[in-house]
This record gives C-alpha cells, structure tokens and sequence, in this order.
C-alpha cells in the first residue's frame, strides 16, 4: 500500500492567494487611486451621521465609514471629499458618478439594490420612529390614531408609515417637506402632531428643538432600517472593498484593537487573529487591490466601529444612543464580520 501526502487546507489556500493576481485596476478603486482622493456622498446634516462643524469639517459614522476608506487606500483619512446629497438627488449622484460611495443613512430595500445600485454592508441597524411632545401623554404608536403626522419626501417613510397604519385599521394625515429643516420646522411650530423618521435622526432633530425636554422618542420602531453605503452595479472589486472597510473595524473591535493600543499590538501581538488583521501575517490585501496593512490603516487613523460609534453618537455625545442592535455580535448585537484569513 503506498502512502499519499495530504497537503493541508491552509497551505493550499495560502498557495492558492499568492498565485492568483491582483484584481484589474479598471473600475472605481482605479479611478479613486488615479484621482487622489475619494469622493462621498453624505446626508447634508445629520447628528452623529454627517454633519459639518463651524469650521467645515465634517463629523459623523458615514463620514468616518468615508475616512476609513480613504485610510485603507491612501493611508491618509484626509483624502476625501464630502458632497451633500438630497434624499432626491442621492442615486442619480452615484449613479452618473458624481460620487464614488453613497454613505448617507441609506435604507437598504430590493427595489433600491435591483434597480439602483448595490449595498455591499450595513453600517448600522435602525428602524423609523416618532417624535412627540410630552404633554400629549403619548407612550405608543397606536395613540397617533387620527394624528397629523409631518414625513420628508423621497424616504422610506411614508410607506412605512402608510403600511403600519392600514395594517391595524388607523388613520392619520400627513404632511410631507423637501428635507428634514422644513420638517421639523413644521412639527416645531405645532402644524403636526408627531414628527416621523429614522429613530437615529429623531435624537438630532430633538436637540435642535428649542426645547428639548419638551419632546420625547417614542420607543417602538414600526419597520426596519438597515442603513448601508451605496455603490454602482457591476464593480464587484470595488463592492468588495468597501464592505471589508467596515468588517475589518468589526473584527478589530472584537479582537479588542482599537486606535489607543493598535500600534503597539502591531509590534508585540502574539495572537494570529490581530496579525491577520494588522497585516503582520498573511497577504490579504492583495484581493482587494491594497497593500496588506490595510486595516492596519483604518484602525490607526480612524479606529474600530466601537470607537466611531462612541465618538459620534454613544453616551459621551450629546445625542446618547445605545449600541442596542449595533453591538458586536458577542454581546447581543447584529453586528458581525466575517474573519480576515
């Protein structure tokens, strides 16, 4: 009987990467390089997600999402450029190329992903909520029965809020606005009675009343927002890179690496799960057309998804959102990233 030698599975697909070549360099990571800086469509102010400061620098979770990507490809968070989309205007943008990502609390729907573009990731799990004020008394959805609710055009939630009402057999009125200023305007000034959004928009909008304490968020969420970067059909290198953007900030948060020790634990780690991550081991960078540092990049610059979460809305910021769904997997949240091998 003659013995046969098995080569392992890790040596064959380690064989297997360095043989294979590097994507072709034609679609938008290309252009990106060829142009020097990224360019992001994101919502024209939305607290914790983008919104510029008095000095123009813009701050939120999709810009950060945009800065990460800038890391991974430059190793500089800086080279990109920002430019504010309407709810109307943001697919057409991406769609002639205006921009290269769409990161601007998206709801990722089959019409949106069949007909209009693709959505590689959600960066974070939401649902619509309402916003009332405390002397209603109101504490559930269904004591809106009858109320005149104030919606934003082109969003998902006029149809989300049609559907939960004809569904239990009550009526409202709405009154819908270009964007969120009008809206809110309007609900502040008493022409509804309930203001309806992403619950994520309501904790901004509510600090921008002029009294805030005056106005509660209802807890109940009636639909699910699953809020994603978008990017063109048909551009599967550059799909691929900007969801592995944010699944390597999820991995490193779960490997505990974040921007405080990241550096250090790339010259003293002995775990092969942070060397992989780090780029201390292995060539991972090559599918995605970067150098194998890449997360390495975005965790120095920009940290990992707990860092940006808590810089931008969790309980140190003034809007005091709860990780809820947005937390790591390992601690009752959604949020998952498949492991860099």
């Amino acid at each position: 009987m003659r013995l046969v030698s098995v080569t392992p599975l890790a040596t064959l697909l380690g064989a297997l990467l360095a043989a294979s070549p590097a994507p072709a360099q034609d679609g938008t990571l290309a252009q990106v390089k060829a142009r020097g800086h990224l360019v992001c469509g994101v919502s024209g102010g939305v607290a914790g997600f983008s919104m510029p400061d008095g000095q123009g620098r813009w701050h939120g979770l999709d810009v950060d999402f945009c800065r990460a990507l800038a890391a991974a490809i430059f190793d500089d968070p800086e080279r990109v450029r920002f430019i504010p989309q309407s709810s109307a205007a943001r697919f057409t943008a991406l769609q002639s190329g205006e921009i290269d990502v769409l990161a601007r609390n998206t709801t990722w729907t089959l019409s949106r992903d069949t007909a209009a573009m693709n959505f590689p990731v959600i960066t974070f799990f939401d649902g619509q909520g309402f916003l009332v004020r405390k002397s209603l008394t109101i504490t559930t959805v269904k004591q809106l029965d009858r109320a005149t609710i104030c919606l934003q055009q082109g969003t998902t939630t006029e149809l989300n809020t049609a559907d939960w009402f004809r569904t239990r057999g009550l009526s409202y009125q709405v009154v819908t606005f270009a964007n969120s200023e009008q809206t809110l305007g309007a609900y502040e000034s008493g022409r509804c009675d309930a203001y309806s959004t992403d619950k994520s928009s309501l904790y901004g909008e509510r600090l921008k009343t002029a009294h805030p304490e005056e106005h509660v968020i209802l807890e109940e969420a009636i639909s699910k927002e699953p809020f994603a970067p978008g990017v063109r059909q048909g551009d599967d290198a550059w799909r691929d890179l900007v969801a592995w953007t944010h699944y390597a900030m999820i991995d490193a948060e779960e490997a505990g690496i974040s921007q405080a020790n990241v550096a250090a634990l790339r010259e003293k780690t002995l775990s092969p799960d942070v060397k992989r991550i780090l780029g201390v081991e292995g060539r991972y960078g090559r599918g995605l057309g970067l150098t194998d540092d890449w997360a390495y990049r975005i965790v120095r610059h920009v940290g990992n998804y707990g860092d940006v979460f808590a810089r931008n809305l969790g309980e140190a910021t003034p809007l005091k959102i709860p990780r809820g769904l947005n937390a790591l997997w390992t601690n009752g949240g959604l949020q998952y990233g498949p492991p860099i091998r």
